[in-house]
């Protein structure tokens, strides 16, 4: 999973992501933009949540995931993923 983060400078890494914002500017309106900024920021306050969770855990000398922690977690993603596709089948026949 490390490999999704480039290895590139900071600043690199800041602008891309600038760059990236300012091209979907022209391409949405305002209500999109909207909806995306906030669909971003649900996954930025997932990801910051999850990384402090871990570092409390490790300060705790506590075991990064058991088995069966991971057994859970994918069953409750595939649940997951099967929701979202529902739903996005409901929205597709009612466009």
């Amino acid at each position: 999973m490390s490999k999704i983060i480039p290895d590139v400078s900071p600043k690199t890494f800041t602008l891309s992501a600038v760059v990236i914002g300012y091209l979907l500017l022209d391409d949405l309106t305002a209500n999109e933009q909207n909806a995306l900024g906030n669909w971003l920021m649900l996954i930025a306050q997932l990801l910051c949540t999850n990384a402090f969770y871990k570092q409390v855990r490790q300060e705790r000398g506590l075991e990064e995931i058991k088995e069966n922690e991971v057994e859970t977690t994918i069953q409750m993603m595939q649940k997951m993923i099967t929701a979202m596709q529902k739903e996005i089948d409901n929205l597709k026949q009612n466009k």
